[in-house]
């Protein structure tokens, strides 16, 4: 496991080819996160098979959202191959509600929280 950041209790970390997510991600952090996904991303051989997790975000947010997308953004320019999307409960109901699921990869999972 590595740790890309810890700050303010939000962390990101990389485990098995996975971008894992937790805490409760605001506008302060968002750049910062956003940025250190982009830069392992960017560090990934094309055609890798990556993973996104964000079943460790309790609250639903505009600010996680747009992070991966963001995420998403980078993966696609890079070549890179997306297994998978794990959003928690609450991520899911917003993706679902704003139409934002049908731009994630299959399978996407809810995982309840």
């Amino acid at each position: 496991m590595s740790i890309l950041l810890d700050h303010d209790g939000v962390r990101l970390v990389v485990e098995d080819q996975a971008l894992i997510a937790s805490g409760e991600a605001d506008f302060d952090v968002a750049a910062s996160l956003a940025e250190s996904g982009c830069e392992w991303l960017g560090a990934q051989a094309v055609g890798s098979v990556v993973r996104f997790d964000l079943s460790g975000v309790d609250r639903a947010s505009s600010v996680a959202i747009s992070v991966m997308l963001e995420w998403l953004r980078c993966a696609r320019e890079r070549g890179l191959k997306i297994e998978s999307v794990r959003l928690s409960e609450p991520l899911a109901r917003v993706t679902s509600l704003a139409g934002i699921d049908q731009l994630l990869p299959s399978p996407t999972q809810a995982v309840g929280g």
